[in-house]
């Protein structure tokens, strides 16, 4: 299908005068746009938890999460896997996006990378793609060469391969074992799919890394509790999720805790509920891999 044909290319009717519109009315409209995005989102809930499920199988294997696009798509796979590292303290190396043409495209627009499918191969081999890898590739037209190429070499290799598009039968899609397809309907600016195209690959986004790090044993109850305290807002934060989630400890009992697991969240959670001590908290885990949920709802 030609460019011009895409969904995510076509006008939209609800909005053929924003541009004459009162700023509140051009508010209204855009939010009206806006709510048709969790629709969309929505109608992909099976595939985006085949997703999830088939990643989480490889990411416990020691696979990577790896993102990759052009442009605002691009742009939204670098931060997913970036904001991964903080919330739920994995390694850099364990989440990465990849941005046709590289980090200085997150800035500014490097013209023709989003056309080579080898740059992707390169980038991906530049990584040393293996099986137990996932591929994540997002383009809201569903058609971007880069990721064509990059889905292409992940499948040779062996790697789970998902792609995320706003267009319903994508090419995209007919490269990689799961396509999901958030069809949002047109923009309200004809063509900035950093519109709604942007959100929904960003819900899809959030659901996905979100749901394999569950699965890791990276939440318990519906807290982080892998969370890295390295500053005093996320010290605060982890003392908080320790109170809260053991019920009857202070909070300088969560605190003491905390520091005498060394910043451990989790092994200080298990403390605390079980009455153990630190080696005794570590074995527990050891047993179930570290999955704190796993250790408490026996």
């Amino acid at each position: 299908m030609e460019i011009k044909n895409l969904t995510t290319e076509q006008r939209n009717p609800a909005t053929m005068h924003i541009d004459s519109m009162s700023t509140i009315d051009m508010v209204k409209t855009i939010n009206q746009e806006d709510q048709k995005v969790a629709v969309a989102v929505g109608t992909q809930d099976d595939k985006i938890a085949r997703a999830i499920d088939e990643a989480a199988k490889r990411y416990s294997k020691g696979g990577r999460l790896i993102y990759i696009g052009a442009g605002t798509s691009g742009r939204l796979g670098v931060l997913d896997a970036a904001e991964l590292v903080p919330t739920y303290g994995i390694k850099p190396e364990r989440a990465i996006g990849l941005i046709a043409g590289g980090k200085g495209a997150m800035y500014v627009a490097v013209e023709g990378a989003e056309d080579s499918q080898d740059l992707a191969k390169r980038d991906l081999k530049d990584l040393k793609l293996n099986k137990n890898d996932i591929v994540l590739g997002l383009a809201a037209s569903g058609r971007t060469p880069y990721v064509i190429g990059g889905l292409d070499y992940a499948k040779a290799t062996g790697a789970l391969t998902i792609s995320i598009a706003c267009v319903k039968d994508s090419k995209i899609g007919h490269h990689a074992d799961i396509a999901i397809e958030a069809v949002v309907g047109p923009e309200a600016i004809t063509g900035s799919t950093r519109m709604k195209a942007g959100t929904a690959q960003k819900m899809i986004l959030n659901m996905i890394s979100t749901g394999v790090m569950i699965k890791q044993g990276k939440v318990y109850e519906n807290v982080m509790i892998d969370v890295k305290p390295t500053n005093s807002k996320l010290i605060d934060r982890a003392c908080r999720i320790i109170h809260t989630t053991t019920g009857a400890a202070s909070t300088q009992k969560a605190k003491d805790t905390l520091k005498e697991a060394n910043n451990d969240v989790g092994l200080a959670i298990v403390m605390l509920k079980t009455n153990c001590s630190l080696n005794q908290a570590k074995s527990l885990l050891e047993t179930k891999n570290g999955n704190v949920a796993e250790v408490l709802n026996k």
